[in-house]
């Protein structure tokens, strides 16, 4: 097939203590071999903390909400239609700033692993666990 349309309501959520992911398009769901896709809801107050992604780009953009984004360890605010963009290796951090969800979506490439992402959790090490 020469690609799949992916329709939101029908992508069963991954529910995690800060949020909710729905894979739109990564290996498993897609056959997709350069991107994946992932759907992020963050819940008010919490957040995806510090991580990389040892040999992916990424892209979040912000779609809902106000979150507190962290690039290394610079932190700026972002609204809707505002993107940062995290080079692969780079340690980041999302957490919604609002009283209600926030939406992102994420889009790294290549797809790596079996499920097209690799997530290196930082946020017990330092520095990554003085900044918050």
């Amino acid at each position: 097939m020469p690609g799949k349309f992916m329709i939101r309501a029908q992508v069963d959520p991954e529910v995690l203590d800060w949020g909710q992911l729905r894979w739109l398009s990564n290996p498993p769901a897609t056959g997709a071999k350069d991107l994946t896709v992932i759907d992020v809801t963050l819940q008010p107050g919490k957040g995806h903390n510090f991580h990389k992604h040892p040999d992916q780009e990424e892209v979040i953009l912000v779609v809902a909400g106000q979150v507190e984004q962290w690039l290394d360890q610079e932190q700026r605010l972002l609204g809707p239609g505002d993107p940062v963009f995290i080079p692969a290796g780079v340690v980041h951090a999302s957490f919604n700033a609002g009283t209600s969800e926030a939406k992102l979506a994420a889009i790294l490439g290549p797809c790596v692993g079996d499920i097209g992402y690799v997530s290196v959790e930082m946020g017990a090490e330092a520095p990554w666990n003085t900044l918050r």
